[in-house]
């Protein structure tokens, strides 16, 4: 293949995939399987490594991440990032647009922007390049998270061409698509842990997680609107906005020129309505004067630019009758109460259920049989109980308690210390945590199994065929009453079988996932398998032996705990065993690169600028070895920041030496 060719293939092929990405993350729509989105990356990976000179830096094979940041550095802001004043209705626009007259006359525009309801972020290009990320903060100064920001697709890493200045600073808006946020948020419940409120939050607290390989795996975006220079390049922000655009940055297209303030109105009334249209969540619209001399010559307040308002919409919000209040049993048994309605149009949508999300907020509201109640859908994904209308309540009226037993099977339920969320503990004869748990078996990141759906295990769950996971793996034996059935034909049978065949291969980490143990996500599930080889490693480890695992706090250690010391849950990982899935994970071959570590035992606890495995690596590449616990057998504690001060203390009582991840280099006369 000569260079051009290559040329040409490569950037086919990352246009391609970014565009994938995007169907995927952020409209969850994907147009092709994962199988094939993987074949097409490793494609791209292969040429970009004969071809190395046309590796761009936002390739899709480089948007992964891999930095690990121990704490966010401050940056002072070259120009602060104030704040805008907020209005609420027309009248105040009208005296702020009669202020800017008397100010500077009657011959001045006004550029109307969608206001995202998401993170400020200022972005500083040198020579075209990212140079630094930082978030607002406190005006004044925020945290450096650059790592972090040259994972988002949409922020280019290199600028490819342009009349841009050697130097400038670019001001927008990082946030989360609202389909991309309920993926994650479901996902968040289902490996029990507490979901985000809304989309700004968890892009928020997306973008200030410490290592940037995970912020990789969520999905956000970023639109651009502000360009700062030292020296002025264009007359008018409208000007700035589609150079900037040119230059490619992702710019939002719903912006409008406007000549006077009927403008402004016209265009606030029209996205009050529309907004519910969009994919993520606007709050409101900033209106700003477009002349940048005109902005120069109206200046600031001490807070805020004289030049630009924000005008934010109220949350819509209806009023509509109580009928009931039912409750959901999620597959980790968490117990959910829901305020079943009589429908009301709000948003653009009929809502006839809104969240209740816990025992605390039915308290809070303290609801009765028959109430009226202000339903809002601001920021929140599912329409949310605001208060109650007092003056509507019937006198006497019943209250309506949060139930203390299990609505599906009656068991008594319970509450983790310092949880809001009740639990029904009877996890193995539970419906639809059992269904709950098969489905998360099935499902594409656990054992990806094809021809099996969330109804197919319904139904083969109500006819008998199965109470639990291992009995997927005996419907060959019930293929003839499967077919007398009438819903299933002789070919989906047969997809069916071949896929649950299949999923025996998929490697432990995967079936570590599937299980559906508490806060065990897809992440926690592959450091697990990686640090303790196989299953019967796992079941056997202690508390102590469990936290010096990577990313394994006592949360987790106590879940898995407590989940092993659960008889049939023993039997179940036993008949899955006997039926052939993969409990040991695939041994990586260490190549020696010396022996100056040789017959030296190691554990390495915190973080550091290098990840854990790569330290790891490093230790068994030069002879060393990792131990799982802290004992007299130990010879050396790597330890980095934020460790575990019970492992420190263990360490410190039998005097083992503990040594940084560089005095680890310089044993190797690496430093």
């Amino acid at each position: 293949m000569s260079p051009a060719e290559a040329k040409q293939q490569i950037e086919a092929l990352s246009a391609e995939l970014k565009q994938h990405s995007y169907n995927y993350y952020v409209l969850a729509m994907p147009a092709i399987s994962d199988f094939e989105f993987d074949k097409k990356l490793e494609a791209l990976a292969a040429l970009e490594k004969q071809f190395p000179e046309f590796l761009e830096p936002d390739s899709p094979t480089q948007n992964v991440g891999g930095f690990i940041t121990k704490e966010f550095k401050q940056v002072k802001h070259r120009w602060p990032m104030l704040s805008l004043g907020n209005t609420y209705n027309e009248q105040e626009l009208l005296d702020f647009d009669q202020r800017i007259r008397k100010a500077i006359g009657d011959n001045f525009q006004y550029v109307c922007e969608l206001k995202f309801d998401g993170l400020s972020m200022s972005l500083t290009y040198e020579n075209g390049k990212l140079l630094r990320a930082v978030t607002r903060g406190d005006g004044t100064q925020g945290d450096e998270v650059t790592n972090n920001v040259r994972t988002i697709q949409s922020i280019p890493r290199q600028l490819k061409g342009g009349d841009y200045p050697a130097e400038f600073e670019i001001r927008g808006e990082v946030f989360m698509h609202l389909k991309a946020f309920e993926r994650l948020n479901n996902e968040r419940v289902e490996n029990g842990e507490q979901p985000y409120a809304n989309p700004r939050n968890f892009a928020s607290g997306t973008v200030k997680l410490q290592d940037s390989s995970e912020v990789a795996k969520r999905p956000l975006d970023c639109f651009l609107y502000f360009l700062y220079t030292e020296k002025p390049l264009f007359k008018t922000h409208w000007e700035s906005l589609q150079a900037v655009k040119s230059w490619g940055f992702h710019v939002n297209e719903h912006s409008r020129l406007c000549n006077d303030i009927d403008g402004v109105m016209a265009f606030i009334k029209e996205w009050d309505k529309r907004r519910f249209d969009l994919s993520y969540d606007i709050d409101g619209i900033v209106i700003k004067v477009n002349s940048y001399g005109q902005q120069e010559e109206l200046g600031f307040t001490a807070k805020s630019p004289r030049w630009a308002i924000s005008y934010k919409f109220k949350a819509e919000q209806v009023q509509t009758e109580l009928l009931a209040v039912t409750y959901q049993v999620g597959r980790t048994g968490a117990v959910t109460p829901v305020a079943n309605l009589k429908p009301v149009l709000l948003a653009g949508t009929t809502v006839k259920r809104a969240t209740l999300h816990n025992a605390n907020e039915m308290l809070r509201l303290d609801l009765h049989e028959g109430d009226w109640v202000f339903v809002e859908k601001g920021g929140e994904i599912i329409p949310k109980i605001i208060n109650v209308n007092l003056e509507k309540r019937v006198a006497g009226a019943p209250t309506i308690d949060y139930v203390t037993e299990c609505p599906a099977c009656g068991t008594p339920l319970t509450r983790v210390e310092g949880e809001a969320a009740f639990y029904c503990p009877n996890d193995g004869g539970c419906p639809p945590q059992i269904t709950g748990k098969m489905q998360h078996f099935i499902g594409r990141k656990a054992m990806n199994i094809d021809g099996l759906g969330d109804e197919t295990i319904e139904t083969l769950y109500s006819k008998g065929f199965i109470r639990h996971i291992s009995d997927l793996y005996t419907l060959d034996q019930h293929a003839d009453e499967l077919k007398q059935m009438g819903r299933f034909g002789e070919k989906s049978i047969t997809n069916m079988l071949d896929g649950i065949e299949k999923s025996k291969q998929m490697p432990f980490e995967k079936v570590l996932f599937g299980l559906g143990i508490r806060y065990i996500g897809e992440t926690v599930a592959k450091k697990l398998t990686i640090h303790f080889k196989n299953i019967d490693n796992l079941i056997a480890a202690t508390l102590d032996e469990l936290i010096v695992a990577e990313e394994i706090g006592e949360r987790i250690a106590h879940s898995l705990i407590e989940y092993f010391g659960i008889g049939q849950h023993r039997q179940e990982i036993e008949k899955l065993r006997a039926a052939g899935l993969q409990f040991v994970s695939e041994e990586k071959e260490v190549v020696l690169q010396s022996e100056a570590l040789a017959g030296k035992t190691f554990i390495i606890s915190g973080t550091f600028e290098k990840s854990r495995d790569e330290l790891k690596d490093i230790i068994e590449q030069n002879g060393g070895k990792i131990l799982s616990s802290i004992s007299a057998k130990l010879n050396y504690l790597v330890a980095g920041d934020n460790m575990g001060p019970s492992k420190l203390e263990k360490a410190q009582k039998l005097n083992i030496p503990i040594i940084s991840d560089e005095e680890l280099m310089g044993m190797l006369g690496a430093v």
